[in-house]
C-alpha cells in the first residue's frame, strides 16, 4: 500500500484529494493548521497531523515516510491583501515547499505534485499560454515563481517532480464557486469588468484525474497547465454559471469598482490568461470535462 503525505488536506482541494486517494486504498497523512479534520473518523488509513508548515517541526519526520508528496498549502487568497496578508500568502506557499523539500532525504526515490497555479503569467492578453509561456510579473505571478523554484529543488535529491498550475478549480462544497454562486441566486450576478478576460478553470475530477494520470505513469514530469482544455472568457463563464443555475448574469461589475473594492485582489481577478493543458494533452490525458458547461451542469445539477 503506498503512502501519502498531503499539505494543506483541510483545504478545498485537500480535502477532496484526501477522499479520493483514501478510497482507492492508498495511506494519507493529511498535514495543516486545522485543529481536526473531517475524514479522521472515517478512514483508518488517514492521519491527520495539525502543524504550522511554515515553521520546521516534527510534521517533517513524516515526509521520508511517503512515497508520494502532494503539496497544496496556501493561504486563501481571496481575502483583502494587505501587506501582511500579502506576505502571509507567500510565506503560506513559499516557506511550506521549502520546509517540504529540505526534509526529502538525498536520493530519494519519491514522487513529488507540488502547486503552482495559472496566475505565474500574469496579464497576457489573447495570448495563448502553454508551459513554455514565460511569467509575467503580477504579485501573484512573482509568488509563483518563487514557489515553482522551492519545488523543483526536489529533483536534486532525486525526487520526480511535477508542478501542477491550477486555474480556477470547479466544485461543490467550497472553492471559487461557493464565493461566486451566492451572487448569482440573489439575481445579481454577471461579468467581471467588460468580461473579455480569459478565464482558466479546472473542473475538481480533472484535477484528481490529471494528479492520478501522472502518479501513474512515472516517465512524465515537469510543469502542467491545471486548466481545461477550451479556456473562456470571463463573461462567457457568468453566462454559464448563470444559465446552470437558470439566473440571469448580465449585472456587470465594473473594473473601477471591482478594483477600489477589492484593491491589488481584484486587478489580479481582472488578469487575463488564456491557459492551454499541452503537457497533459501531450502526454495522453484524456479530460472528462472537455468544456465548461458540461463541467458546470455536473456541479449543481448532480
Amino acid at each position: 500500500m503506498k503512502k501519502i503525505l498531503i499539505t494543506g488536506a483541510s483545504g478545498f482541494v485537500g480535502n477532496n484529494l484526501t477522499r479520493f486517494f483514501l478510497t482507492r486504498g492508498y495511506s494519507v497523512i493529511g498535514v495543516g493548521t486545522s485543529k481536526t479534520h473531517p475524514l479522521s473518523s472515517s478512514f483508518s488509513e488517514f492521519e491527520w497531523i495539525s502543524a504550522d508548515t511554515t515553521l520546521e517541526g516534527d510534521w517533517q519526520t513524516q515526509v521520508k515516510k511517503a512515497d508520494i508528496l502532494i503539496n497544496l498549502a496556501g493561504r486563501n487568497i481571496f481575502r483583502y491583501w494587505t501587506k501582511n496578508y500579502k506576505q502571509a500568502i507567500y510565506d503560506s506557499r513559499i516557506v511550506t515547499t521549502r520546509n517540504l523539500v529540505n526534509a526529502i532525504e538525498k536520493e530519494s526515490k519519491q514522487t513529488l505534485l507540488t502547486t503552482s497555479a495559472a496566475g505565474i503569467y500574469g496579464d497576457r492578453r489573447d495570448d495563448e499560454l502553454t508551459e513554455a509561456s514565460r511569467p509575467g510579473n503580477s504579485f501573484l505571478a512573482r509568488v509563483c515563481v518563487d514557489w515553482e523554484k522551492e519545488g523543483l529543488r526536489a529533483t536534486e535529491k532525486g525526487v520526480r517532480v511535477a508542478v501542477m498550475r491550477f486555474g480556477v478549480v470547479l466544485g461543490d462544497k467550497g472553492g471559487a464557486l461557493s464565493l461566486m454562486a451566492p451572487t448569482f441566486r440573489m439575481f445579481a450576478g454577471g461579468p467581471l469588468g467588460n468580461g473579455n478576460h480569459w478565464f482558466p478553470w479546472i473542473h475538481i475530477n480533472d484535477l484528481i484525474g490529471a494528479a492520478l494520470f501522472i502518479l501513474e505513469n512515472e516517465n512524465i514530469e515537469g510543469v502542467f497547465n491545471f486548466t481545461g482544455e477550451n479556456p473562456v472568457r470571463q463573461k462567457e463563464f457568468a453566462w454559464e454559471l448563470g444559465r446552470a443555475l437558470k439566473r440571469p448574469a448580465f449585472i456587470p461589475a465594473p473594473a473601477f469598482i471591482v478594483r477600489t473594492v477589492m484593491g491589488e485582489l481584484g486587478s489580479a481577478l481582472l488578469e487575463s490568461q488564456k491557459a492551454i493543458p499541452q503537457h497533459l494533452l501531450d502526454s495522453g490525458y484524456v479530460f472528462k470535462f472537455s468544456d465548461l458547461r458540461s463541467a458546470l451542469q455536473d456541479v449543481f445539477n448532480k
